[in-house]
């Protein structure tokens, strides 16, 4: 039997937010209520029972002075009816001010959709002037038809409507988006601890008046947990000399100790006690390690009593198979057992480590070897699944676990020289990876026979690693032979590991082909490297395979890079990846579509999130990718001068690449460009002049040489330098003598120059004809960045009189160069029905989930979203999504966007 203690039950409503001592008694907390208040479209507050949720909110509403425009629900436990949590949704925003006049009452009925609900719910909202507030309490409960109708209204809600979300534990609605872009407010276990002046208003609102001292006192060993405090306040309120009763509760670490141990510890049997001892090394402990700890039996159940009982043991998933110690519960713990067995703990860290590294749990396994100063265990564990935690995307634990170890430690051993080396590599430090690496090849032989054969292993994969942040193919080529070969050889050291070496090896190949500018061998490669690394279960493979095969995609359709690339990201962010590489370059394609389209003020943040996440040092390629867009986005911000600076950064960077290079040659265009810009002709033509003669005959050069000829005035060496390029004998762009690159938008740019060298000269019909063809090849991508970087009003005004293929884009070109955003265009009728499925599809359409996470939605493949989507196009005459979802609201398909539309529905 558990024993139990004084019960917490009520300690969230001691501890949570309130308008003041006098409200009640209740605590003020101004730091909480301000966040709530902000300007953030939703708020959640997520953490565990009697941590003050319910009283922060409600406080929350009285004290701000919005209890007329707060609609509050709360979910009945095991909410599974959608239809009576969203009769309950609109019954609290009628009873709202503003819902009162907009929301339109409902009655139940056996048919009733939760998804029609939403949907009208959304009608009826759209004429919002003003605020009101969803407040969704023990949001935990709901089912997940009701959670993903919820999802829907947050994402498409006009921005009037602010969710209020207090839940016990995170549930998925997609929030990480909104956390991107900046409108998501989160308070979490650790935000709703005390501060110690909220503990002293506690106990005095309980009746108990402490020194400050003494508050202080309880305040850190209760790590200001409100349940923990109020659990204090509970035994000191009756107590007949409370302050006596204090003292002896917080006056030194070993009469807490005897406190608590007394409270809570003496109170259970002898193999309670035992357990809770010995497990209080573990950070989280199931019931198999409870009972080898305890050479006993029944340590599962034991634990979930004890959850159960309050007594300081918090349960970490839904089948309560693993559990916590609260950490002032688990110190107190830790301290009883280094008192009773000091000689114990060694062994018991040594045999968790074992145990953890058994089952698949190698980072607290390593841990544990280290805190048992077992270097050899901790060692070996880390060699064996440095590969798999490396795959994983955990770069930043690695490092962690090797810092744990003595100094010196990493060059004496072979095994650990190699993850050093492979560490140094992720943190950008090229020179001191060689270096690590070299030790590790010395050392090698050093190592024991039966583990050649994974030292080999490791060393292997750092060598692929570094010859594809050198992004050189046949390196990359050569070393992907030699890993898969080992990986596959009978005595292989982890032979499961074969098809996560073939995958890695497969997406380096991708690659590396990429920045070679082979972007045939490039797609084969990633497509087969991303497939297996879905199939084998490596989301971070797959994730870094998706982002190079976005960056591919940009080169023929600008949508599909922009759709794949803010996929990646939002991956990146769902994972925990936002500090690698790999959602920096993510966060580039993003950009550079953005900046292609010259929606300016949507690329610079996208930009920015590239530059910070991204070292140049350790992904030199992508770094001169990082520094050329910035390039772009300054040019056409007319700062040409930071253009230039940029993209002489990039420069700088060309000679850690190997060759060929896809990006170097169009850099140094651009650069040659930023000259010309700033009027340095005579640095423009020595820049060309230094140029090895194939280089300086390139398309993208050839290109550049026409803008300095045209800045000149001479017209007609100007159009010479372009037509090569435009009869498709110097393609564009040109790389290094290889094969050139398919891009039909890039020919955008000299059909311009002809166009604006063909006006000069006074053929109208040569330059109506030239600038047809530019606005032919931008329009599919809708690539305007060109028409900014050479602008010509007076010519495509001219051009739209006489007859064009491309009113509308002009007419967005000019809106730009006059420093107006384009006009929506309008939307006709469709051209069909749209059937129900397509329907289903448009409803999605407005958020900003991706294609595969709207199939994952309605419970159908992507291809058949994809299908749908085809088809709404069509039907709709609309060529991107955002067209669709505007010509759908034109229709009545869609709720209306937000405060369009301010006639004001009667209830």
């Amino acid at each position: 039997m558990i024993g139990t203690m004084g019960s917490v039950a009520g300690a969230g409503a001691a501890a949570g937010g309130a308008a003041g001592r006098g409200a009640g008694g209740v605590v003020a907390r101004p730091r909480l209520v301000g966040r709530l208040a902000a300007a953030a479209r939703v708020s959640v507050v997520s953490a565990s029972a009697g941590s003050g949720k319910t009283v922060l909110l409600r406080s929350w509403i009285s004290g701000a002075g919005v209890a007329g425009r707060a609609a509050w629900v709360s979910a009945g436990r095991g909410e599974r009816d959608p239809q009576r949590f969203w009769l309950s949704v609109l019954a609290a925003l009628r009873a709202t001010a503003a819902g009162s006049a907009l929301v339109r009452e409902l009655t139940a009925a056996p048919d009733l959709d939760g998804w029609v609900i939403t949907e009208r719910l959304l009608a009826d909202l759209a004429p919002l002037e003003g605020r009101v507030w969803l407040v969704v309490d023990d949001v935990h409960e709901l089912g997940g038809d009701a959670l993903r109708q919820l999802e829907l209204l947050i994402l498409r809600a006009p921005p009037g409507v602010r969710f209020v979300l207090a839940t016990r534990h995170d549930v998925r609605l997609g929030l990480h988006r909104l956390r991107l872009e900046g409108e998501l407010a989160e308070i979490r276990e650790p935000d709703l601890r005390f501060t110690v002046a909220e503990a002293s208003e506690l106990f005095a609102a309980a009746g108990v008046e402490l020194p400050t001292a003494t508050v202080a006192m309880l305040h850190e060993r209760t790590e200001g947990w409100a349940a923990g405090l109020r659990l204090a306040a509970l035994s000191l309120a009756g107590h007949p000399d409370p302050g006596r009763f204090a003292a002896g509760f917080t006056g030194s670490e070993r009469t807490v100790a005897e406190y608590l141990l007394a409270e809570v510890l003496d109170r259970q049997p002898e193999p309670v006690r035992l357990l809770l001892l010995r497990t209080s090394i573990l950070e989280r402990v199931n019931g198999e390690l409870a009972d080898l700890l305890t050479r006993g039996r029944g340590g599962e159940r034991v634990l979930q009593d004890l959850e159960a009982a309050n007594a300081f043991v918090v349960s970490l998933d839904t089948s309560r198979a693993w559990f916590r110690y609260h950490q002032m519960f688990a110190g107190l713990l830790q301290l009883q057992l280094r008192r009773a067995a000091p000689r114990g703990v060694t062994g018991l860290h040594r045999a968790a480590a074992g145990w953890l590294a058994g089952h698949g749990y190698p980072v607290e396994a390593i841990r544990h070897a280290q805190a048992a100063q077992d270097w050899g265990l901790a060692a070996r564990v880390l060699a064996d699944n440095w590969p798999g935690l490396y795959l994983d995307g955990q770069a930043a634990v690695i490092h962690e676990l090797l810092g744990g170890f003595p100094a010196g430690a990493s060059a004496a051993d072979a095994e650990l020289a190699a993850v050093a080396a492979g560490d140094e590599l992720a943190r950008g430090s090229l020179e001191a990876a060689e270096r690590y690496l070299a030790l590790a090849e010395r050392g090698s032989a050093s190592v024991p026979e039966g583990r050649r054969g994974q030292a080999q292993l490791l060393v292997g994969m750092v060598r692929l690693l570094l010859a594809r942040q050198r992004g050189d193919p046949a390196a990359v080529a050569e070393e992907a032979g030699r890993l898969q070969a080992a990986a596959e050889a009978p005595e292989a050291a982890q032979p499961g590991l074969g098809e996560e070496l073939r995958a890695l090896a497969l997406i380096s190949l991708g690659s590396a082909e990429y920045w070679a500018a082979r972007f045939e061998d490039a797609e084969r490669y990633l497509e087969q490297g991303v497939a297996l690394a879905r199939r084998i279960g490596r989301p971070y493979l797959e994730f870094t395979g998706l982002v190079y095969a976005a960056m591919i995609e940009f080169y023929g359709s600008a949508s599909l890079a922009l759709e794949h690339g803010t996929q990646a990201a939002e991956l990146a962010e769902q994972h925990g990846w936002t500090d690698e590489p790999g959602a920096g370059f993510a966060s580039l394609i993003v950009g550079a579509v953005l900046v292609w389209q010259a929606r300016l003020e949507e690329a610079e943040p996208w930009i920015q999130r590239a530059e910070r996440t991204v070292r140049a040092e350790a992904e030199p390629a992508v770094g001169l990718a990082i520094h050329h867009v910035r390039g772009w986005f300054e040019l056409a911000r007319g700062r040409d001068a930071d253009a230039l600076a940029a993209f002489q950064a990039a420069d700088r960077l060309a000679g850690r690449l190997a060759k060929p290079n896809l990006m170097v040659l169009p850099n140094r265009a651009f650069l040659v460009q930023a000259l010309v810009r700033l009027g340095e002709t005579q640095r423009a033509e020595q820049a060309l002049a230094a140029l090895a003669d194939q280089d300086r005959d390139c398309g993208v050069m050839r290109i550049s040489l026409a803008t300095l000829r045209l800045a000149q005035d001479n017209t007609h060496e100007a159009l010479a330098a372009l037509a090569p390029v435009l009869d498709g004998s110097a393609p564009v762009p040109f790389l290094d003598g290889s094969a050139p690159v398919p891009w039909p938008t890039r020919l955008a740019q000299p059909f311009l120059l002809e166009a604006i060298a063909r006006d000069a000269l006074g053929d109208s019909r040569a330059a109506a004809s030239a600038v047809e063809r530019a606005l032919d090849l931008a329009e599919p991508d809708g690539a305007l960045w060109w028409f900014v970087l050479h602008p010509a009003p007076d010519l495509l005004e001219r051009h739209a009189r006489h007859g064009t293929a491309h009113a509308a884009l002009i007419a967005d070109i000019l809106s730009l160069l006059a420093g107006r955003r384009p006009s929506p265009r309008p939307a006709g009728p469709p051209l069909e029905p749209l059937s129900e499925s397509e329907i289903r599809v448009l409803r999605y359409l407005p958020t900003n989930l991706s294609g595969p996470e709207i199939a994952g939605e309605l419970y159908v493949s992507h291809n058949t979203v994809r299908t749908h989507l085809t088809h709404l196009y069509a039907k709709l005459g609309a060529h991107t999504r955002a067209e669709a979802v505007a010509r759908a609201r034109a229709l009545g398909l869609l709720a209306p966007s937000p405060l369009r539309g301010q006639a004001t529905r009667a209830g």
